[in-house]
């Protein structure tokens, strides 16, 4: 019998968190809009992004503000320079997706 060393893996924290924050449900596609499209008013977003409810949206914004990645000023959503950072990631997950997930997986 073949014995195989065990190993414990653990996550790093930094990545753990940027896990946490990018995985939570509608983070990713909030984020993507206002790379796309700069300054938004919360009535724009919530347009752009028709299936997620006024009252999450209110949540994630204000979960993306205390972490730092968006700021509002004069009632309009911008990303900092932490959420503007995170361009390149979101591109290759787009990227990612485009090879790899099927239409039939997005109905």
């Amino acid at each position: 019998m073949i014995e195989t060393e065990k190993t414990d893996y653990t996550l790093c924290p930094k990545f753990e968190k940027a896990f946490l924050i990018l995985g939570k449900k509608w983070n990713g596609l909030i984020i993507d809009v206002l790379l796309q499209d700069d300054e938004q008013r919360f009535v724009d977003l919530a347009k752009k992004i028709p299936m997620l409810s006024d009252r999450v949206l209110t949540e994630r914004l204000r979960e993306l503000e205390r972490e730092g990645i968006v700021i509002k000023a004069n009632n309009l959503y911008q990303l900092t320079e932490k959420g503007v950072a995170l361009s390149d990631a979101l591109e290759s997950v787009k990227n990612w997706s485009h090879d790899w997930v099927t239409d039939e997986e997005c109905s």
